[in-house]
Parts: structure tokens; C-alpha cells; sequence
């Protein structure tokens, strides 16, 4: 059995056009898949031996571990909600009333990776748009610190580089694609201009641009540590007030090195002073399929996108203090639910150490590190595949999930919100 129009939910594309093929109880061909989408709907398709719960690797039905990981969660002084990027958006709701029954604090992958664009767009705005305005409307595209033909294989393809559009109907040959990176990668090759910075220099860089583009002059002196001549800075800015409409996609190559979130206020401030000339947005390149959407969800429930705390009884938001990294490194979380992400694969060691010292709870699709190190793991089922829901695309266009496959494991939110209200009734004793 064919079944078209499914969304594949690994990355941040949430590309809408698979056609995957269904035989028995699995799922044999993902049509127009990318290789990461392909190996995703085909390992995530095959049904898993896995027991629906687990309390210290011992099989339990679900009702006892619920039980147990709502009173782990009850009992903490300052629990700690953690992940969330790879489920559904109705999920990700159900945990943040769980964060604030808790009065505990609730943080996202965002805080790890794209947190500093989020910290840049509350202080200056973020000019953005759509990606399907990308693809129609873009002649100018511009890749800085990120690097798509291996994070994101169909971006390029369909949405900003070789699709043929309504205002570029030329495709590839009515764009110009520039690369900006510390070093080449595979997403060179498909550039027409590939500029080499320094590392840590991403800063002076944007600055020096966003002068140009304002009509002064930089010190020359001053760009000589840059890696970049003077020529190619004016040659960038002039190409950028010369298109028609251009988009920069930044990486994590911007928000993770020296100067965090004022590189990325640096480059919206840029693509504020390009719309005096021109019609310029930027669109942060989001990893996982719905970290976007849990950004949207904490912002519309608590008015802030990641590192949230709940423990005065309303939301407070403060990266650093209440920022996954920050609490566990100091020590301060006692209790934690991670759900549909592996910290313990990914955290620096010292928050690693502390994470596997407390109560752990874990909902996963799939035995990973985290969930060997859970005190309670549960198995779930995969929202996109097995779940309908919501995800949110990297530029924040909500996209409906297909239900594909049956599945006998529950979802993410069910299982949430049988904790919460587990922990409602122990809360009220």
C-alpha cells in the first residue's frame, strides 16, 4: 500500500511530498525522501521488541510505571523537564502544564543549539519569511555557518536553490548562492561564492557588512584577522543590496562560536539595514523535526521560547540559570523527564554525571543512552509515523502528521498526560 503526502519529522525541512510504501507492519520505501529521511521512516517503521516501560531495565506494564515516575517526578524539590524536540506540538503543550504543576523548569534542545538566535530575536526582531517565499521569490541565497547538503539533503533542492519558482522561474541559473564557513564542506561544491572566515570572527564580519550596507566606511586594519579582503566584504554587500530578494540561513556555525547571540543580532541588524535597499529575511536552519514547534509552544503558554522555570508559581526565563547545561552542571535539578531526546549522548560530562545521578525518566521511540540510564524508561510511539499531530517547519509554518502505521506502544502525550494527572492527585494529598 502506497500512502502519499507524508511529512517526514527528522529535520527541521518537515518536507510534506513522501510517498511511503506500507507492507504488513512496516514501512519498505520513502519516495523523495532524503538519505536521513529514508533511514528515519524505515528504522522508526519497524516495530520494536521494546516492553512499553521499564523501571531499572526491569519490564512493567504501563499503569506501574507511570505510577512511579509521577511519584519520582512529585517528590523532587526542582525537577526538570528536558527534549521535546522530536515529538508532536499537542506533546509538547502537555508537558509544559506539566512543568508548571511540577513548579519545576522546562527547557528544549533550542538552548544547546539555536538558543542564541532566540536571545537575538527578543532584543532586535527577526526579519524573516517563508520558505515557500524562498523558493518563489529568492535570487540571492546566502548559507553562513550552516552546512545543508549534510544536515538538511533536500533543502537546497526544495526550497531555496535549484526549484523553479514564480519570480525565478530560471531555477538554479536565476540564483546565486553563497557560502560563507571556517572551512569548506560538501555544500561548497554548490556555490557559486565560497567565502573563508576565521573562526570567532563571524561578528566583525556581519558588522563590517551592516556598515557597507549603511554607506560607511570600515577600517580596513580592522577586517585583516578576518579572513576576508576588503574587496570581498564590499563585493558581499553589494551583491546583497543588488538582488532582489535575498535570505541568509544561518547555522549553528554562527550561534555556537565566539559571540553567541550578539552574531546572530549582528546578522538581523544586517538584514534590517539590507530592507532599506532591498527585500532581505533570514531563517535560523533548525535542526530537528519540531524544535521550532516547541520554541512556539513555550512562547504562546509563558512568553519565552526555551529555559523556562516555574518554581515561584509563574513562568520566569533566564539562559543560564534555568538552561539545561546550567542546572545540571551546578547540580541544582533532582529529578528529570527527557522526552524524545538523548542528552546523555549529547550534554557536556560534568551535566551528564548529574542527569544519570538522579531520578531519570525517559520516553523515547527507541533505546538510546539516555534511556539505558533511566531509572524509568518508557517506550512511545513515533509522531509522524504511528501519531498524528503538529509540527512547526524552520520557518514556523505549522504542518499536519499523517498517521501511517499502528502502533502498540502510546504516544508522548499520552503518556505526559497520564503523569500529569498522576501527579495532580499526588500533588492534592
Amino acid at each position: 500500500m502506497q500512502v502519499d503526502h507524508v511529512v517526514c519529522a527528522f529535520c527541521g525541512c518537515d518536507c510534506d511530498d513522501i510517498s511511503v510504501t506500507v507492507e504488513g507492519d512496516r514501512i519498505t520505501k520513502a519516495g523523495n525522501a532524503c538519505v536521513l529521511g529514508k533511514s528515519w521512516f524505515l528504522s522508526h517503521g519497524t516495530p520494536s521488541d521494546l516492553p512499553v516501560a521499564r523501571i531499572e531495565g526491569r519490564p512493567v506494564d504501563l499503569d506501574r510505571g507511570i505510577d512511579e515516575a509521577a511519584r519520582c517526578l512529585a517528590n523532587a524539590r526542582y525537577p526538570l523537564i528536558y527534549g521535546l524536540s522530536s515529538t508532536s506540538s499537542e506533546a509538547q503543550r502537555k508537558s509544559v502544564a506539566l512543568a508548571e504543576v511540577l513548579g519545576g523548569c522546562i527547557d528544549c534542545c533550542t538552548s544547546v543549539c539555536h538558543g542564541p538566535s532566540g536571545m537575538a530575536l527578543q532584543g532586535v526582531g527577526e526579519p524573516t519569511c517563508t520558505l515557500g517565499e524562498v523558493k518563489n521569490r529568492a535570487d540571492l541565497i546566502v548559507y553562513w555557518g550552516s552546512n545543508p547538503a549534510e544536515s538538511h539533503p533536500r533543502h537546497m533542492a526544495r526550497y531555496a536553490v535549484t526549484p523553479k519558482g514564480m519570480f525565478v522561474p530560471e531555477g538554479r541559473k536565476g540564483r546565486t548562492v553563497v557560502l560563507v564557513d571556517v572551512r569548506p564542506t560538501p555544500s561548497a561544491r554548490a556555490a557559486d561564492i565560497f567565502l573563508l572566515i576565521k573562526p570567532g570572527k563571524d561578528f566583525e564580519v556581519l558588522w563590517a557588512l551592516q556598515a557597507l550596507v549603511n554607506g560607511q566606511k570600515p577600517d580596513v586594519t580592522s577586517m585583516e584577522d578576518t579572513g576576508l579582503t576588503y574587496d570581498q566584504l564590499t563585493g558581499l554587500a553589494d551583491r546583497m543590496m543588488g538582488c532582489k530578494f535575498g535570505v541568509i540561513f544561518v547555522g549553528q556555525g554562527l550561534t555556537q562560536t565566539r559571540g553567541r547571540h550578539f552574531n546572530t543580532s549582528a546578522a538581523f541588524l544586517l538584514v534590517r539595514a539590507l530592507n532599506r535597499h532591498t527585500k532581505f529575511a533570514l531563517i535560523p536552519m533548525r535542526g530537528h523535526g519540531n524544535v521550532t514547534g516547541v520554541d512556539n509552544v513555550l512562547a504562546w503558554q509563558t512568553g519565552y521560547p526555551f529555559g523556562v522555570n516555574f518554581s515561584l508559581g509563574y513562568p520566569r526565563f533566564n539562559p543560564g540559570e534555568y538552561t539545561v547545561v546550567d542546572l545540571l552542571s551546578r547540580g541544582e535539578a533532582d529529578a528529570a523527564l527527557v522526552v524524545a531526546a538523548d542528552p546523555v549522548a549529547s550534554l557536556p560530562a560534568k551535566a551528564v554525571r548529574r542527569l544519570t545521578g538522579i531520578p531519570l525518566i525517559a520516553l523515547d521511540t527507541h533505546e538510546s543512552e539516555t534511556t539505558r540510564s533511566a531509572r524509568i524508561a518508557f517506550t512511545t510511539s513515533t509522531a509522524g509515523i504511528h501519531v498524528r499531530g503538529t509540527v512547526y517547519r524552520m520557518d514556523n509554518i505549522p504542518i499536519h502528521l499523517r498517521k501511517v502505521l499502528d502502533s502498540a506502544y502510546p504516544s508522548d502525550e499520552d503518556v505526559i498526560d497520564r503523569l500529569l494527572a498522576r501527579v495532580k492527585e499526588l500533588k492534592a494529598c
